[in-house]
């Protein structure tokens, strides 16, 4: 059936949105069904409601949706995210001002920012941990956030859709890192984009093209590295910083916008913004050569 009666949709249960979630997920039934905690037997009751929008295979092809099926499972998604998020504001009421705070993070800004703000969050509140989750993708920790199961996560814009409110905290501009010694180190002139993308480069690995500096080249750039830890690739080139000219990163702070953000989570956000208004005006004095 395709559920053409408004009457029939009333029998729709969450318990079946998160079935077809995860079908969709796991491509199998089985795997589901452990993911979920349920037999076999059950998930596939959980579904029959919506056997028109399943394909089955009878052999070792993985479990697929239908056209109708993507449609639904996006709609679906939406509404087991939805009760995840409510879920975690109330477990988090109930922590009081107590608890943990779960923030998602990259890289930079764990190396740059987050060693600041964790220091002065100890000391305002000390009652309150600070748990970081940290993954070189972007789309997986807003995700994390849509689910409930992130309070907070530093992101780039611009703001990916979804339901998130953000603030920028900081405008970082892109450096081109060369080897000690290098005559692009020592030149009165940057180099063009041009000559830029001749050089064999190492890049950041599994990040938004935003802070891909290669996708502003003209021409095919020579990716001969990549990697996601910053040590890694200043060691490779004996880091000598030298602007290229890019427009910088607008860095935010990202967070579900239907759930309250408790005492801890607005410190955590105003702190945030002060150690980026301190290491903004760093940057300025740097560049200034005071």
């Amino acid at each position: 059936m395709l559920m053409r009666d408004p009457d029939s949709w009333l029998g729709v249960e969450v318990r079946h949105l998160a079935a077809l979630d995860a079908i969709a997920r796991e491509r199998s039934f089985s795997r589901a069904a452990r993911t979920l905690g349920y037999t076999q037997s059950a998930i596939s009751q959980q579904v029959a409601l919506l056997e028109r929008i399943v394909e089955r295979s009878s052999g070792p092809r993985p479990v697929s949706l239908t056209p109708a099926g993507n449609v639904m499972l996006r709609h679906g998604r939406r509404v087991v995210d939805q009760l995840a998020a409510a879920r975690a504001d109330l477990a988090a009421w109930s922590a009081g001002s107590a608890g943990q705070l779960r923030v998602g993070t990259y890289h930079s800004v764990g190396a740059k920012i987050l060693p600041r703000v964790v220091g002065r969050l100890a000391e305002a509140l000390p009652e309150v941990g600070v748990a970081l989750v940290e993954s070189p993708d972007e789309g997986q920790l807003l995700r994390l956030v849509e689910r409930g199961e992130l309070d907070l996560t530093f992101m780039l814009y611009p703001l990916a859709d979804g339901p998130f409110v953000a603030v920028e905290l900081l405008r970082d501009p892109f450096m081109l890192l060369v080897a000690e010694g290098s005559p692009l180190g020592t030149a009165a002139i940057a180099p063009t984009m041009a000559e830029v993308a001749r050089l064999p480069l190492i890049a950041y690995d599994r990040v938004r093209d935003v802070t891909r500096p290669e996708t502003h080249l003209r021409g095919t750039p020579r990716v001969v590295f990549r990697s996601n830890d910053d040590e890694t690739i200043h060691g490779l080139v004996r880091a000598v910083e030298l602007d290229v000219g890019l427009p910088p990163r607008a860095i935010g702070l990202a967070w579900h916008r239907d759930r309250d953000l408790l005492p801890a989570a607005r410190e955590f956000v105003a702190t945030t913004e002060q150690v980026c208004a301190e290491l903004a005006g760093e940057q300025s004095t740097a560049g200034h050569g005071g």
